[in-house]
């Protein structure tokens, strides 16, 4: 089986990991701090705060914006559910805005006309999150302005996108947003095994999230209501979690960083030559746009069912009956039964639904060969050949 992505364990990361073990610290030593500061410094400075999935740095970072019951958050359906389940965390409402057609991404046109809804009805949203799907950012520029306009906060789920640019800056930077989210998943571009992080320029914000991952204790007497019965002592002051990342993992990041252009650089080879290989094919291929430079954590395309005559479903059975590890990316999230019991339902986001009609995940990941890719691209010309 050729799977739709996976992770690159070199002998300079076991290497990496091995020193820790060995090392007097496996948490809360010296190797987080120092893997947060290499994501800091590749994004372009600002403060980052690592956590042991995107799921709790998206948790943290609503909670650091003050997300609360009678809030809404919006974001897009076409996501993992993480992206919306962090705001339920905080007791606030989701709703959802449909996707653009050509990068699958929350659709700034869609967002403007919610928002000029919305306001009147007094449900504009506290918090927006557009999530950069495959690793391509979406339009910041434009979100970011209509955020002036309305007053939300602007949480960017990256999970898919470290090492991508937008406007030729690092994703990361936070321009147009309050906090940028990463994931470290096996799956991603590199991993920590499990793992997440959180970047701001707001040094308050990320005082508060570093506060809120380790359940909310400080042993700074600056922070303290009153003054500390002994050497021993802490307080807590927030309601917070157990969301550290460990020493092992950081190590795993910080080697890993090494690397991480190359990963991605290598990803843009991969799609160039699918790009190619997949031309006469009756799907649609990912269309990029100019102004970014994606992450490429995702080569999704699209099927053109009207000239396929054969089910979705049917196309990619047939892949994985031919060892070709196809996913999909992503059901939509109003479709889920646990949001239709809130009253979401099929029909709602048109587009969102489309995209998940046709989408298929060929595999993607920086150590695929060609062979391997010709292997896909073979399987999927068997799997779209005309019925005879």
């Amino acid at each position: 089986m050729i799977p739709y992505g996976r992770q690159e364990i070199t002998e300079e990361d076991v290497e990496a990991v091995v020193a820790v073990l060995r090392s007097d610290f496996l948490t809360q030593g010296p190797m987080v701090p120092r893997f947060e500061q290499a994501i800091a410094d590749y994004c372009g400075g600002g403060h980052a705060v690592a956590v042991n999935s995107a799921t709790s740095a998206l948790h943290i970072a609503c909670q650091a914006l003050g997300l609360g019951p009678g809030d809404w958050l919006w974001t897009s359906p076409i996501t993992f559910v993480a992206s919306a389940n962090c705001a339920l965390y905080c007791g606030a409402q989701v709703d959802f805005v449909d996707i653009d057609p050509r990068t699958y991404n929350l659709c700034p046109r869609a967002l403007e006309h919610k928002l000029i809804e919305a306001k009147p009805a007094g449900r504009l949203p506290k918090v927006v999150v557009p999530v950069h799907l495959c690793g391509q950012p979406c339009d910041m520029a434009a979100i970011h302005r209509l955020s002036r306009e309305y007053g939300f906060r602007i949480i960017e789920d990256a999970s898919h996108a470290i090492g991508g640019r937008y406007q030729g800056e690092p994703i990361g930077n936070c321009r147009y947003s309050d906090i940028t989210v990463f994931s470290f998943h096996p799956v991603k571009i590199i991993t920590t095994a499990e793992g997440g992080m959180a970047l701001t320029q707001d040094a308050g914000l990320a005082h508060k999230m570093a506060l809120l991952r380790s359940h909310g204790i400080t042993r700074d007497p600056a922070q303290m209501t009153h003054e500390a019965d002994g050497p021993w002592y802490y307080q807590q002051i927030e309601l917070g979690f157990n969301y550290r990342m460990t020493e092992l993992q950081a190590a795993l990041g910080v080697s890993q960083m090494a690397r991480l252009d190359d990963y991605v650089a290598r990803r843009h080879q991969l799609a160039k030559r699918y790009d190619a290989l997949l031309a006469d094919l009756p799907v649609t291929r990912p269309w990029q746009h100019p102004d970014s430079y994606s992450g490429l954590h995702l080569y999704v395309v699209r099927l053109q069912l009207d000239q396929i005559g054969r089910p979705h479903r049917q196309v990619f059975e047939s892949l994985r009956e031919q060892g070709i590890g196809v996913n999909l990316h992503y059901i939509p999230v109003h479709t889920q039964p646990y949001y239709q019991r809130m009253g979401f339902k099929a029909g709602d986001y048109a587009e969102a639904e489309r995209y998940y009609a046709e989408a298929i995940s060929l595999p993607m990941y920086q150590t695929m060969t060609h062979a391997q890719q010709d292997a896909v691209v073979a399987a999927l010309a068997s799997a779209l050949a005309p019925i005879r």
